[in-house]
């Protein structure tokens, strides 16, 4: 058999606007696993925010993997062993602090099953911890109590004033942050050199397997580099203009099962 293996951005993709799988969505992931292929999960979400959904696939039983954080954590659901892990470098926690108080930004941290604010809560903050189902603790002095590793920070803010601070931020860490949007209002910061494309290439080394056998499907900006990695990517009809841009075929959206389609096209 040409084992595969399918690749998940997870909302917008793997999930309908309420979050959650469609019975025919879950029905054919769960067929390509019997069959033998591999499905990951790959999203900028923190771990705890994907485990309901491995879960349901049953990824522990057929072998799955999750790449939490944008690809910063990689988890083998069989075994739960971590595959691999790159974090923050602490000394980057004050500049960033700094620049989300001098521009009036959100920014969160995850700790546990926890998201931690140190610049009180915002609409995106709610939205972020609701997606998870992790609720916000605020704390006084975030620089203070961000003393353990983390692998991810989120800055949060209208589109207009995020897609500027992505760019200030890209500037200013340039040397050691991998920065970007996942949504208009998440800007999303990461260890130097971690996205999805870049984790989903380390991980394929430990399965024995290439990229051609990948299938990348994604809707968001987070999405592009393992889109443009993948054998084969794929963009939901409901995804950016710039990642249909880099995509080999457009899919259904999220609410007409496109996942099925690109089941049905590719894995067959």
């Amino acid at each position: 058999m040409n084992e595969k293996i399918l690749v998940l951005d997870i909302d917008g993709t793997l999930t309908t606007s309420s979050k959650n799988i469609s019975p025919d969505t879950k029905k054919g992931l769960h067929m390509i696993q019997e069959r033998g292929h591999i499905i990951v999960l790959a999203s900028g979400r923190p771990t705890p925010g994907m485990l309901k959904y491995a879960e349901e696939l049953e990824l522990n039983k057929y072998g799955g993997y999750l790449l939490s954080y944008n690809g910063a954590c990689i988890i083998n659901c069989k075994t739960g062993d971590i595959v691999f892990q790159k974090v923050l470098p602490s000394f980057v926690i004050p500049g960033l602090y700094r620049f989300a108080k001098e521009h009036q930004c959100g920014l969160i941290t995850y700790c546990g099953d926890y998201v931690v604010s140190g610049t009180g809560i915002d609409e995106y903050i709610e939205l972020e911890a609701r997606i998870n189902g992790m609720p916000v603790r605020e704390v006084d002095d975030f620089v203070d109590f961000v003393s353990f590793e983390i692998c991810k920070c989120l800055m949060t803010a209208p589109p207009e004033k995020a897609a500027q601070y992505e760019k200030m931020l890209q500037e200013k860490f340039a040397d050691t942050l991998s920065v970007y949007r996942s949504e208009p209002y998440f800007i999303e910061i990461m260890p130097k050199n971690i996205d999805k494309g870049t984790s989903l290439d380390r991980m394929l080394e430990t399965v024995g397997l290439k990229k051609e056998n990948a299938i990348c499907c994604g809707d968001g900006y987070n999405d592009i580099s393992m889109i443009a990695y993948a054998g084969v990517g794929v963009a939901m009809a409901n995804a950016r203009d710039e990642v249909k841009a880099v995509a080999d075929y457009i899919t259904k959206s999220n609410d007409e099962d496109g996942l099925v389609e690109v089941i049905d096209k590719f894995m067959q």
